[in-house]
């Protein structure tokens, strides 16, 4: 199959590894462009422009695909099929149009619950039992295109929102491969999403870190799981700012944000039941153990998280 591949972060990675074991004919890449990282600013390559050169394979990165040249120059490609995984770039009309078996796109949430940016830290934050990858084929309006397949699994009681991104990018490239056999086979059924049944999942946000200690100890819990790895909930302890990133509900009561050390271990009271912070991150610190904290800092009287 001629494909053209669009995508640019971690996830996309190893559906576009999948589309080179599948052996098809891969006329093009297009990412976004290399942007400024680390403390000196240096352009960084998106990770799919990083494989895509590892293989020889022509890289785009057009500021828009709006641009009518752009458009041509897709269309002039003659592809049978666009792939796009977390490319982060809506598809106008003039390129949803082009190939002839249409525009796949493989979404991280088991459609039509969190269409958007951010599906798989929103699901972990509302505490999802289950979630799941979607291939569909693309329409105008943020992923409500026709669904094709669909991949669920259970979300673990303290997985990460990193740690279920690593699972779910390699089940939407397997998705990806049983999507593409079947279309090519003509055994594709698309299916209608229901509009009412849709939730949305946008951006997140460096505002999103903070904590308010009156919420259940499970609320909280599922926030700081889903905003691990970024932008991590955080909160003041003693006069310093530490990331919270991983965290157990237990039982206990107490004044909402008061730090307790319990048999060496460090927790928090919520406005119903108790967190053990499990692992954290002073701003100029390691990771470690909320055990190993509290070694290095012991908590004061009236120690709270603020």
């Amino acid at each position: 199959m001629r494909v053209i591949f669009m995508g640019t972060p971690d996830f996309a990675v190893p559906s576009l590894q999948a589309l080179l074991d599948r052996g098809d004919d891969i006329c093009a890449v297009f990412t976004q462009p290399d942007k400024p990282k680390g403390r000196g600013h240096k352009l960084q390559p998106p990770p799919v422009k990083e494989l895509a050169l590892c293989h020889g394979l022509p890289v785009f990165q057009p500021d828009t695909l709006r641009d009518e040249a752009v458009q041509r120059s897709i269309a002039e490609l003659e592809p049978d099929a666009i792939i796009v995984v977390a490319y982060g770039k809506l598809l106008p009309p003039g390129v949803l149009s082009v190939p002839r078996l249409g525009c796949i796109n493989v979404h991280g949430s088991l459609l039509p619950k969190y269409r958007g940016a951010a599906p798989i830290q929103w699901a972990v934050i509302n505490g999802e039992k289950t979630t799941g990858v979607t291939t569909m084929f693309m329409a105008e309006g943020m992923d409500t295109g026709d669904m094709l397949l669909k991949s669920e699994t259970q979300i673990g009681t303290e997985e990460t929102a990193g740690e279920l991104f690593d699972r779910l990018k390699l089940m939407g490239a397997k998705l990806l491969t049983e999507t593409l056999d079947k279309l090519e086979r003509g055994e594709l059924e698309p299916v209608p999403q229901d509009g009412a049944e849709a939730t949305v999942a946008p951006m997140l946000k460096k505002e999103m870190s903070a904590i308010d200690w009156s919420e259940p100890a499970g609320r909280i819990h599922d926030r700081i799981r889903g905003l691990n790895p970024w932008p991590c909930a955080a909160a003041v302890l003693d006069g310093k700012r530490v990331k919270l990133l991983a965290s157990q509900v237990i039982d206990g009561k107490g004044e909402p944000g008061t730090a307790h050390n319990i048999d060496g271990e460090l927790a928090a009271a919520c406005g119903q039941g108790m967190l053990r912070i499990t692992e954290l991150q002073a701003d100029t610190g390691k990771r470690m153990s909320g055990r190993d904290y509290l070694l290095g800092h012991p908590l004061t009287d009236g120690a709270r998280f603020e």
